[in-house]
């Protein structure tokens, strides 16, 4: 990876969030800073890295959008945005979101468009995630991705949705499609971005700072800080994935663990349970056991019914039959998971490819694993699943 593809996935959603508040653009300012990637490859080979590789990008990204503003001017008006764009300071504040990246969130998750448009429209502005990456989070083909994130840039354009921080009394109406941005950019970084996870967790503190009253942002927090805790033992020193009952959980960040823990006992005594409440509370049964062996997997099963009630995906419905095959056996899991429709998914063929595995079905398995492999997303998830093919 060069350095300005490292600093690409560090700063480009911070460049764009800059851009769009300043030219209140979400097309020009996407461009404008791709524009100033351009030319840093095309500069920084030769120049050398500048003192502040972000100020640098913005600043240039800045006078690309002057420029573009200058030479499609055709009345007063558009020479008066670019004189405005070139002399003003950093706009003042509104509202109480004080984080650039965050605020980008809360405008993109405006509730003229609907939910999974605006977490797909934040991936692709706040990660720089492409199109491709942002289709595979939400399992659905790259053209039908590309489709839906033109139309939510005309619908932004033609309603003339503002660019603006949210009042506070706005802030619990967008929440929902905020905490789904966040806990997406989180996913992403799951296994080859820690990148990307490591901002998912500033935004859920700073998230956590702004609503501390809100259980479902204190339940996200805690599910990312105990998922993310088990990132050391996720791999072995050579890149090959490890999967949870193979882990070294002494290996597994303790710190993050407690904090994490800490945060799930303040969500239940609040009592008002949500689908990341639940999802951390699972992650914490996990976090208590010394090994699979001991983990209790009964109440498991217990919370991922209560997550059935709260969000009932086929994707939970894939995880509690997990759970369910620890407590039943593999016979009843698989039944669930044959009514299940998630062609898709690889991780539904890796999981039927398991309890085939078990249930002494080799053929099967093996085919079902060589459809994990077929649709695998990433490299590491490839190498453990031809390592299970033999």
């Amino acid at each position: 990876m060069t350095v300005v593809d490292e600093v690409f996935r560090a700063e480009y959603g911070r460049a764009v969030s800059v851009l769009v508040r300043t030219v209140g653009d979400i097309g020009l300012a996407e461009e404008c800073v791709q524009d100033a990637f351009v030319e840093a490859v095309r500069r920084w080979p030769a120049d050398g890295l500048p003192p502040s590789p972000a100020g640098w990008l913005i600043t240039t990204a800045r006078n690309r959008a002057i420029d573009r503003l200058r030479r499609e001017a055709t009345r007063d008006e558009r020479h008066r945005q670019a004189l405005d764009l070139l002399v003003a300071d950093e706009p003042a504040e509104e509202g109480p979101v004080r984080d650039e990246r965050l605020r980008l969130i809360f405008t993109c998750c405006h509730p003229a468009l609907a939910l999974g448009v605006r977490v797909a429209l934040t991936l692709r502005l706040l990660g720089g995630l492409t199109t491709a990456e942002v289709a595979r989070a939400f399992l659905v083909p790259e053209p039908t991705m590309a489709q839906r994130l033109v139309r939510a840039k005309n619908k932004i354009r033609d309603a003339g949705i503002p660019y603006r921080v949210p009042y506070e009394a706005d802030l619990p109406a967008r929440l929902r499609g905020v905490l789904a941005v966040v806990y997406l950019i989180f996913t992403e970084g799951h296994l080859d971005r820690p990148e990307l996870s490591a901002e998912a967790i500033r935004l859920g503190r700073v998230l956590a700072a702004l609503m501390p009253d809100e259980p479902e942002v204190t339940g996200l927090l805690a599910l990312m800080l105990l998922s993310e805790s088990r990132r050391p033992a996720r791999k072995t020193p050579d890149g090959d994935l490890v999967l949870l009952p193979d882990q070294d959980r002494t290996r597994w960040d303790h710190a993050m663990i407690t904090e994490g823990q800490t945060l799930v006992r303040q969500c239940l005594r609040r009592n008002h349970p949500g689908p990341y409440q639940v999802q951390a509370a699972i992650n914490a049964v996990h976090s208590d056991a010394p090994s699979v062996h001991e983990t209790d997997w009964s109440q498991v099963v217990a919370l991922y019914d209560q997550l059935m009630v709260v969000a009932p995906t086929p994707v939970v419905a894939l995880n509690r039959a997990v759970a369910v095959a620890e407590v039943a056996g593999p016979a009843e899991a698989l039944a669930l998971v044959e009514a299940l429709d998630l062609d898709r998914y690889h991780l539904y063929h890796s999981v039927r490819g398991n309890l085939l595995t078990r249930l002494g079905r080799t053929e099967e398995a093996t085919d079902a694993y060589e459809k994990a492999l077929a649709r695998a997303t990433s490299e590491a998830e490839r190498g453990l699943l031809r390592r299970l093919l033999g």
